[in-house]
């Protein structure tokens, strides 16, 4: 049977859509009535021609005439040695923000860094990266929510003065015997571990508690158990040929998602010369990106997983002779999986994402029983970025509001806002003799405490990190501090009265522990930005204690009713740190499409018994949430987004969405994200939500092509017909155009694409896209010059997804340069549709003419605009821009150009070093950030390249293709692990 494609539910059941709606028009009225009443009684002028023909014209020609900014240049009187003007530095370095860890290489522009790429060194990350990372560089630009100077109870004061009063109260608070607490996230520099070491003996009787509001503790209480090793193990996707996940989004949130997506990725794609893929099952809740990649999807609520847990392990046990648990819930699919998994074992993998240390010990046994320890899983190599025990959080509450505790330094956390009882914490920050610090930015526990000691940020600052045990990497500043700040691990130095830097702490701790070398091997260290230790290390074996009491109490609670609440991250802003970041706040959720609110995410059965459509408003608790309504999403559940409804964090971040933090709770000693025996009430009242490019849609044309695994190894352009078919049509009255030097092209492997938007950002970051701010985006006029088109097929409750990346198609018989007027839009010699920003006068000719609808349009002046108070608005928030982009000016058109500005470096370069251009050397923003490396660019004119053995591959086809555009972008169909040989 064909398949449907459709992008909503108002595309489904064929009804208009929120952002079709054309609110600016009076009722009544249509646009020729309002044309009409301009013009009536006036006289035919030129004026008013071009005011309803191509007003753009009008306005680009004002702006290009009388609005011209004057640009100085001030040369250097001394110049550095290491700078040349004009031309990139780029210093290694590593990404931690207490959860997600990147290796990273900074790109330095005039002194200012103006660009986040990945590290190709790091054997963890591989050159990939996400939107947080890629979007990272513009937080150190944030001229409103950056702390500029320390200061006591909401005064400034110099350091002297601050380092002073808080030696004295520590020492007090030592010398009485009391408690001081360092309060961290999760800490993975070896280098601080040892500081904090140092701290704790200099002032006895101090103690470090580690806080994470996405909380593992209940894993690490599992492997305790059961391994007698409370850690984290690493996760080997790429050597998976069987993937079981629970609940957990490892290609999007959970764990180290960058890493994760690249093992994923070797396993599922078939150009590197592989015949199979791996198999990849997902039991959730709400939809994430990882089960919008499985070949089989299920939709469970969240008390379900204790159930099914134990009866895959029954399942399995009873394939393998052993002895089954009580209890359990016997799924359709563990008939298939069951020996799907004994078949591979060794070669499988099952996760779970919840924080349930019952939950969590039942998975160690199923992977011990499939004999997956030492194979795709390793305790001898643990993940450090996990550390936190929910269990001592508490103790140091309660401690705190009992009067227990002297003295609370914090670092990198934000109680007040993200602890489930945050009223709690702002009482026992009453009770404290001192409090400290050393956030870098505004937040909501800065308004209670004493001192604020503002650490760099982190581009500011020396550092190292062992995101895994033997992984190492080093941090360095690409910038001096741009405010009055100091690095925390500076502080804890002066409070302990040393007079060392934390620079020469970091490098004698490194060249003594670690490289155990001399200046040659730091140096070396320092400039890869990674090191790796192979330590001998060896598996714990597993005692298998506490499988049948977890079994046990899992069956006991098993029963629940009404609704079940499930809080997630989102990829943008997680638990909420990335909240003021407004590129973050302006991505689309890759599912979703949703930008600058959480919400209430409801089945569409769901939403019809409750009477709910998109925009109705529920109350949960006290809660108030507009709802969503989302295909795939669990019948009586309802998702919703962490880390939304800051009120102190910054004027990007206050007063989005709405903080739900406070609806988790404490189960078994671990923070609990799911909810039970909820009862949501309709509200009176309608919201409306942001969603993105919605309108553009597949209208019934094969814009996705997709096919199953045996239809692929029996023929291998199954689900891809049509490409050859429209390929012996290409015939044309025109002469074909020659390229006779390169011609540039890209691919996209849709098995590999994750839908992460890591792509989008890059591009953002690298081509001076602006943020346009919620409004604008319900007009559709966001600006991003790469979008993720999702696309379900099946029926509403639980359709597959499918993620398609689409930025400028650069047609060789591009239907935008014949009907502009002014040639603004041209093709080069290179087979590159060009965009002469200059020329253009704002026709958007080229718009209606693009069946792509990847060109945007300047409606506004998006820079030095208050009503646009981004990052562009200030000289500060400009220092990110990169200087080889044009910043557009109001009225004109923008689009992808492949970074064209890459492209010509590295053809100077290659000219300048008398050598061709390698194959993959350029590399456009968005295929340089793909942790997955899904895109894939290059030339088609070199028949060894790897984009050409791409467009020859049986699966490559374009979009449109009977539209004889000639894209010079191909995409490779998308091939699904499960039976059958239909497309």
């Amino acid at each position: 049977m064909e398949k449907k494609y459709w992008k909503s539910l108002e595309e489904l059941n064929n009804q208009p859509e929120d952002n079709k709606s054309a609110d600016h028009i009076p009722q009544g009225k249509n646009l020729l009535d309002l044309i009409h009443d301009e013009i009536a009684d006036k006289p035919s002028s030129r004026r008013n021609f071009l005011k309803f023909c191509g007003f753009g014209f009008a306005s680009a020609a004002i702006i290009s005439s009388c609005e011209n900014p004057v640009k100085k240049a001030i040369p250097y009187l001394n110049k550095p040695e290491d700078v040349t003007p004009g031309m990139a530095s780029h210093y290694a370095s590593t990404y931690f923000d207490g959860s997600d860890y990147s290796s990273i290489l900074v790109k330095v522009r005039d002194g200012r860094p103006i660009k986040i790429e990945g590290n190709a060194l790091s054997p963890l990350t591989k050159g990939g990266s996400s939107a947080r990372v890629q979007a990272s560089v513009l937080s150190l630009y944030d001229g409103h929510a950056r702390l500029k100077n320390p200061s006591k109870s909401g005064e400034d004061i110099d350091w002297q003065t601050l380092d002073n009063e808080v030696i004295s109260k520590l020492k007090e608070i030592s010398d009485a015997g009391e408690a001081i607490v360092l309060l961290t996230s999760s800490i993975i520099s070896p280098s601080t571990i040892k500081l904090i070491e140092e701290f704790k003996t200099f002032y006895p009787g101090t103690r470090h508690v580690i806080y994470d509001p996405d909380s593992f503790s209940g894993m690490l209480m599992a492997n305790m158990t059961t391994f007698g090793q409370a850690v984290i193990p690493d996760y080997r996707f790429e050597k998976a040929e069987v993937i079981v996940s629970f609940m957990a989004d490892f290609l999007g949130t959970w764990l180290n998602p960058q890493e994760f997506a690249s093992g994923y990725a070797a396993m599922r794609s078939l150009t590197n010369g592989e015949q199979k893929l791996s198999y990849h099952i997902q039991y959730e809740t709400g939809v994430s990106i990882s089960g919008s990649k499985a070949d089989k999807r299920v939709r469970i609520r969240p008390s379900d997983v204790g159930g099914l847990l134990t009866g895959l392990y029954n399942s399995i046990a009873t394939l393998a002779g052993a002895e089954t648990l009580p209890g359990g819930t016997a799924h359709e699919s563990f008939g298939e999986l069951a020996p799907k998994l004994w078949e591979n074992r060794g070669k499988s993998v099952v996760i779970c994402g919840t924080n349930d240390p019952d939950e969590q010990i039942l998975v160690n046994a199923i992977n011990n029983l499939l004999g997956n320890e030492g194979n795709t899983l390793s305790y001898a190599t643990p993940l450090l970025t996990r550390q936190g025990f929910d269990s001592e959080m508490e103790t140091l509450v309660a401690e705190m509001k009992s009067g227990k505790v002297g003295g609370l330094i914090l670092w990198n956390v934000n109680p007040a806002f993200d602890y489930y009882n945050p009223e709690a914490i702002k009482e026992g920050l009453k009770n404290l003799k001192v409090s400290v610090s050393f956030n870098t930015s505004l937040d909501e526990t800065l308004g209670h405490i004493i001192y604020s000691a503002p650490a760099h940020h982190y581009l500011e600052s020396w550092g190292d990190a062992e995101p895994k045990k033997g992984y190492f990497s080093l941090a360095q500043p690409a910038i001096r501090p741009i405010y009055n700040t100091r690095q925390a691990q500076e502080s804890l130095l002066k409070w302990m009265n040393s007079d060392r830097d934390y620079y020469t702490y970091l490098k004698d701790f490194w060249q003594s522990n670690i490289l155990k070398s001399g200046e040659s091997a730091w140096r070396k260290a320092l400039q890869d930005g990674v090191f790796q230790l192979d330590a001998a290390a060896t598996e714990p074996g597993f005692t298998g204690s506490g499988v049948l009491p977890a079994a046990q109490k899992l069956t006991e609670s098993a029963e629940t009713q009404g609704f079940e609440i499930h809080l997630y991250q989102t990829i943008a802003i997680g638990t909420g740190r990335h909240a003021n970041n407004p590129w973050l706040m302006e991505m689309p959720d890759p599912v979703s499409k949703v930008c600058w609110d959480n919400f209430a995410a409801v089945s569409p059965g769901t939403a019809q018994e409750m009477g709910l459509i998109k925009g109705s408003m529920i109350k949960i608790g006290n809660l108030e949430l507009p709802v969503l309504i989302q295909p795939g999403q669990a019948d009586k559940t309802i998702s919703v987004a962490l880390g939304y409804g800051h009120n102190a964090f910054g004027k990007v971040a206050d007063g989005v969405g709405v903080n739900v933090f406070p609806l988790s709770t404490i189960s078994k000693n671990c923070r609990t994200y799911r909810i039970s025996g909820v009862e949501p009430e309709k509200t009176a009242g309608e919201y409306k939500l942001a969603s993105t490019q919605m309108h553009h849609s597949m209208e019934g044309r094969p814009i996705v092509r997709e096919t199953t695994l045996a239809g692929y190894l029996e023929k291998p352009d199954s689900g891809n017909e049509l490409h050859a078919e429209f390929e012996k049509k290409h015939v044309t009255l025109y002469k074909e155009t020659e390229f006779k030097g390169h011609h540039w092209g890209m691919a996209i492997d849709l098995n590999t694409c994750i839908g992460c938007s890591a792509c989008v950002i890059a591009c953002q970051a690298e081509n001076n896209v602006p943020v346009v701010g919620k409004e604008e985006v319900m007009k559709s006029r966001i600006m991003h010059w790469i979008r993720i088109d999702r696309y379900y097929n099946g029926d509403g409750q639980d359709p597959e997804i499918v993620f398609q990346p689409v930025m400028c198609q650069h047609c060789d018989n591009a239907p935008c340069e014949n009907v502009c007027p002014v040639s603004a839009t041209n093709h080069s010699s290179e087979g590159l549709n060009q965009m002469a920003y200059n020329r253009c006068v704002g026709t958007k000719y080229c718009i209606n003419n693009c069946p792509y609808k990847v060109r945007r349009f300047n409606w506004f002046r998006y820079v030095t605009n208050d009503k646009f108070d981004y990052n562009m608005n200030s000289d500060l928030g400009r220092m990110v821009l990169n200087p080889d982009v044009t910043v557009r000016e109001r009225g004109v058109v923008e689009k992808c150009s492949f970074c064209i500005q890459r492209i010509q470096e590295k053809k100077l370069l290659a000219k300048n070093e008398n050598r061709p251009l390698a194959d993959n050397e350029i590399l456009p923003a968005c295929a340089q950030a793909c942790p997955s490396k899904a895109i894939v660019f290059g030339d088609l004119n070199n028949p060894e390249s790897q984009i050409s053995k791409m467009f020859s591959d049986p699966r490559n086809y374009h979009l449109l293709e009977e539209l004889h555009t000639l894209p010079s972008v191909g995409y490779l169909t998308l091939v699904r692990n499960k039976p059958g040989t239909e497309a």
